[in-house]
């Protein structure tokens, strides 16, 4: 198992519990970005720069994922395509994305992209939370349990 992180949007409180977490288990983390990111000092951690682009970090990410890794995303497509491949994948907010609801949640991002794209103004996420920073930290723990 390996853990994949999209970085480029990714709350700096996720990233610091993905640190933790791979430290402790033992499990090698990859943060994917279009920028250089500081990473700790980890045999267990590395952060990847990939070129500048629209997506270039998600066609990484999805190339380099396989059956049985986690991958963390906000990013619906990236998300289909990486369970696709048998990979788990949870959002920032700590939901997990499955088979189940992966293709609901592709519909809706589809319908809002529309909406923004006749001009409806749309808004945009809420603002992350401590509950969600939280439900992360619960999430990547059960993940983790189940693991060992």
């Amino acid at each position: 198992m390996r853990i994949w992180v999209d970085a480029d949007a990714c709350p700096v409180v996720v990233k610091e519990i993905l640190y933790r977490a791979a430290v402790r288990a033992r499990i090698p983390l990859t943060l994917v970005a279009n920028r250089m990111l500081r990473v700790p000092p980890s045999p267990w951690i590395r952060a990847l720069q990939v070129p500048g682009g629209f997506d270039v970090a998600d066609q990484r990410i999805a190339l380099e994922a396989h059956d049985g890794d986690l991958v963390i995303t906000a990013d619906v497509p990236l998300a289909a395509q990486v369970i696709a491949k048998g990979a788990t994948v949870i959002d920032p907010r700590g939901e997990l994305l499955t088979d189940a609801n992966i293709r609901e949640r592709l519909t809706m991002r589809n319908f809002m992209e529309s909406l923004r794209g006749s001009g409806v103004e749309t808004g945009g996420p809420a603002a992350f939370s401590r509950a969600d920073r939280q439900a992360f930290a619960n999430q990547i723990d059960r993940l983790l349990a189940k693991r060992r």
